[in-house]
């Protein structure tokens, strides 16, 4: 159970530092399951192949549009809702998927949202305007970290761990 819940914040934190990038995570593993563990679920759409490659495709977009000099801040009024509502989501569907009460995963998957979009958008504005480093190269360790803890959550996640 705890480690649901810690897959749920860290699921959430990804939300935070790339909005696609935590959905689509969650749709990849759980399109690839012998099992589908959230079959009579408001998040069983996250289960097909279809769904999965569509928010790759989604992800991949956003990983490029973060780069886009005039590119809103991730804090902003039209942005943080929308990887709240990521995290929240990514969260509940990892929690229903291991058995586990979706209003815990959806709250912690919120939290770890906008921690990871706080966090990160002040440590690149730390790393880019206070220690001169370039944005590019600190988007694409952002890219990075985004993707390793997506991996390894969803990857830690007790009701994966058959697809592996």
């Amino acid at each position: 159970m705890n480690q649901t819940y810690l897959s749920a914040f860290q699921i959430g934190i990804v939300a935070g530092m790339r909005a696609m990038s935590a959905p689509a995570f969650v749709s990849h593993k759980l399109s690839h399951e012998t099992h589908n563990p959230l079959s009579d679920s408001t998040f069983s759409f996250l289960t097909s192949s279809k769904t999965a490659t569509t928010l790759a495709l989604l992800a991949g977009g956003e990983l490029i549009g973060d780069k886009v000099p005039n590119a809103p801040d991730r804090i902003s009024a039209a942005q943080l809702p929308v990887r709240l509502i990521s995290g929240a989501a990514s969260g509940a569907a990892l929690a229903e998927a291991d058995g586990q009460p979706v209003a815990y995963g959806a709250i912690l998957g919120v939290v770890g949202a906008a921690v990871g979009s706080f966090a990160f958008f002040h440590l690149r504005h730390w790393l880019t305007h206070e220690k001169d480093l370039p944005d590019p190269v600190v988007a694409l360790a952002e890219d990075a970290l985004t993707i390793g803890l997506g991996l390894l959550t969803i990857n830690e996640n007790k009701s994966f761990r058959t697809a592996l």
